[in-house]
């Protein structure tokens, strides 16, 4: 009896405790410290179904005309959302003309393309379905496939309360999108006030890229490290790709491109609208040379006189801009 009330007693008393906590899941929007909040559009406010709804398409090859293509496939998350290639890659493996650039922090950028002809994300969606060389196909066949799956069929009206269509492909995918958010590197550490987080070359290349000497803040200034203009760095003195022109028809638009981000551009190779510069250190030989000779090249791109050891510092500190926890986030992952 003594025996029989003392376990019941010892069942009871662990029952009462306290049981350990779940771990907390990391939320679906994790705004970096110092970075505005990214701003989802009326009627496509962020919410899980739409979120993961987005995300399965970002990775579903249902997207392309053959099945063998995604988003993905030109954004890999470890490689910065880029896919590491010189062009992309589409259906039947179609070469693309452009580098596949980064999707980190796509949630703040005022227009897109590199010609800046797409206002909204949304719309953005639009142009690798179009595209020959990438899913060659038309969202309303997309559309189509998502019907005849049930269970698309189903995560389309928990998202948005309708049938998959062009609206609900293009705001999930959207709103997936937006989430992708990267400010998290060793500089960000730096900032924040972990002085021990650059080594000493990383901090000469700092001072370097910030100051008057070469003036790369000039143009990759911000906490996303662009200041979204089109600018001409003089690649190369006759451009096969005509640029904004494209978009403008403007003479003086010609072989102008969108200044890109350089957060994670330790890991986004190769380099250029064309990925024509395998490495930072070819990157960072060329905007020292002063590049070469074309009438509408940046006035700021001219030969900086750079060391040996300085060079290799501004690369030390550009690779300090890569987040190791943003390439490696299971949240971005399928």
């Amino acid at each position: 009896m003594k025996k029989s009330l003392l376990l019941l007693a010892c069942t009871l008393f662990f029952a009462c405790e306290k049981e350990p906590a779940e771990p907390t899941a990391e939320p679906l929007l994790a705004v970096p410290e110092g970075f505005p909040t990214p701003v989802f559009p009326e009627g496509n406010e962020l919410t899980p179904e739409r979120w993961a709804l987005g995300k399965r398409l970002f990775f579903d090859p249902v997207m392309s005309s053959d099945g063998t293509v995604s988003c993905a496939s030109c954004h890999l998350p470890e490689l910065g959302f880029t896919d590491g290639r010189a062009v992309s890659e589409g259906v039947e493996g179609r070469l693309g003309n452009r580098n596949a650039p980064t999707l980190a922090n796509v949630a703040y950028h005022p227009y897109f393309t590199r010609e800046g002809g797409v206002p909204t994300l949304e719309m953005q969606i639009l142009v690798p379905i179009q595209e020959h060389v990438e899913f060659d196909f038309n969202i309303l066949l997309i559309a189509e496939r998502l019907n005849g799956d049930s269970s698309y069929a189903q995560a389309s009206r928990q998202a948005y309360d309708r049938e998959p269509d062009a609206f609900v492909i293009t705001r999930s995918i959207g709103c997936f999108e937006r989430t992708i958010l990267s400010g998290g590197s060793r500089y960000d550490q730096f900032l924040n006030g972990k002085n021990s987080a650059l080594t000493a070359a990383e901090k000469r290349g700092k001072d370097l890229f910030f100051g008057e000497k070469i003036a790369c803040s000039q143009c990759h200034g911000g906490f996303n490290f662009t200041n979204y203009a089109f600018e001409n760095n003089g690649l190369y003195e006759d451009y096969p790709d005509p640029g904004r022109f494209r978009l403008t028809g403007k003479e003086e638009d010609r072989a102008l491109f969108k200044v890109p981000t350089l957060r994670n551009v330790g890991v986004t190779a190769p380099y250029m609208h064309d990925g024509s510069l395998p490495t930072l250190e070819a990157v960072v030989g060329h905007y020292n040379s002063g590049g070469k000779d074309h009438p509408h090249k940046s006035q700021l791109v001219k030969p900086l006189g750079l060391t040996a050891q300085e060079r290799s510092d501004l690369v030390a500190f550009l690779h300090s801009l890569t987040d190791d926890d943003f390439l490696n986030n299971p949240k971005f992952r399928m």
